[in-house]
């Protein structure tokens, strides 16, 4: 009696990292920060398998452009309701 060893291909065309690709994109529209650092996970998984992870792709692009543009947010809300509030007559 011979034995097989179990196949590791699912045939669906699914490779190392793709879901956790998906998940990142989702992620970084939701938590950039997050989302670009699994983004970077991902698409690192995928490269050592061989393959290209384009949901890895785009959560790095999406998470790193939604970064830059919270934090361009914070330094010029966060100073404006500084003054703002520094306006408001107290009692």
């Amino acid at each position: 009696m011979t034995e097989t060893a179990p196949s590791t291909s699912t045939g669906s065309g699914d490779y190392p990292g793709k879901t956790f690709g998906i998940v990142a994109l989702i992620v970084a529209i939701i938590a950039p920060l997050i989302g670009l650092i699994l983004g970077f996970v991902a698409n690192n998984q995928s490269k050592n398998a061989g393959h290209s992870n384009g949901f890895a792709k785009a959560a790095i692009w999406v998470g790193a452009i939604l970064t830059v543009l919270s934090v361009i947010l914070w330094l010029t809300v966060i100073p404006g309701l500084i003054a703002a509030s520094s306006q408001i007559p107290v009692g």
